[in-house]
């Protein structure tokens, strides 16, 4: 069975509500405190919810944050590829979320910002797998010398890339390097803008998230427009890694692009009604989402239109 592979990092999120920031050497109280695994581990969370086989060939730690996160991903069926790292715990990202709901992160990176080039190589891809690669991986030296020594020996595997927030912090070699291995870009309308689509979108297929809106899809030569679904948002935290992730199960199901889009715009939407980081649905109750929106729109979800 085809997989996706998983080539990012999974921290723990150590996510405080707060009433505003605290001043420069100040402190304020928070409202609520959650504990929760981040980073990679929505996307393959939405993609193992919808179906899809999934490996996470990234590294992990020994600590207790480390457990967290492998217990998270065993209890999504998701295969862990490496034993812990032991030169020490996985990392934390503190995001402060304030009554506006704007969110304030700091970033300490962990075992999972040291994937060396050994034991990716350990990690053998089939011609059929979707190997997922995040913009963060560049980040880090040793993940990213891993990953630039490693794809481009893949046996045919097609290359899914979500660059990320970052995506002006890349160095333009190692970027233009990870492109030429890549099969599918995803990303927001910003980092669409920051990367040149129009150029990209010449040689490789090139997905633009839009939100509400949908998304646009280059492919082929073609542009075209795949409607998004009319819901009331929550939460919008994590609607892409849930867009990516169930694109990518889609995929590996053997449905076409403009079908696979169009269920990850509904995964997405579906998401963004719930609050949470990895509020993904499952197969099921994705179906059932869709069969609502549709009777409750006269048909009118998921249309595609040439742009």
């Amino acid at each position: 069975m085809s997989r996706l592979i998983h080539t990012g990092q999974v921290v723990v999120d150590l996510v405080l509500g707060v009433p505003h920031l605290p001043a420069r050497g100040g402190d304020v109280l928070a409202t609520s405190t959650n504990l929760l695994p981040g980073g990679g581990f929505n996307v393959m969370a939405a993609a193992a919810r919808a179906g899809a086989d999934v490996v996470y060939a990234g590294t992990h730690g020994t600590g207790s944050f480390g457990d967290l996160v492998r217990a998270a991903l065993e209890a999504e069926g998701i295969t862990v590829a490496h034993e812990p790292t032991a030169s020490g715990d996985t990392g934390v990202v503190v995001a402060l979320v304030d009554a506006d709901g704007e969110r304030t992160f700091a970033t300490g990176t962990g075992a999972e910002g040291r994937l060396r080039a050994d034991q990716l190589a350990r990690v053998v891809a089939q011609p059929g797998d979707l190997v997922y690669v995040t913009g963060y991986s560049l980040l880090h030296a040793t993940n990213r010398d891993a990953l630039l020594r490693w794809l481009p020996h893949l046996p045919g595997s097609r290359v899914l890339f979500d660059p990320g927030p970052l995506v002006t912090s890349f160095d333009p070699e190692d970027l233009a390097q990870l492109m030429s291995t890549v099969d599918i870009l995803s990303c927001n309308a910003r980092e669409a803008e920051a990367l040149d689509v129009a150029v990209l979108a010449r040689r490789r297929t090139v997905i633009v998230r839009d939100g509400p809106a949908g998304c646009v899809l280059h492919h082929g030569g073609q542009t075209r427009r795949i409607s998004g679904f009319p819901v009331t948002a929550v939460d919008t935290n994590g609607a892409g890694d849930t867009h990516c992730g169930v694109l990518a199960a889609e995929l590996l199901r053997g449905r076409d692009l403009p079908e696979a889009a169009r269920t990850a715009n509904a995964a997405a939407a579906f998401s963004v009604t719930k609050r949470g980081p990895a509020t993904a649905p499952t197969r099921e109750h994705l179906a059932r989402f869709r069969r609502d929106v549709d009777a409750g729109s006269g048909g009118s979800y998921g249309r595609t239109e040439q742009v």
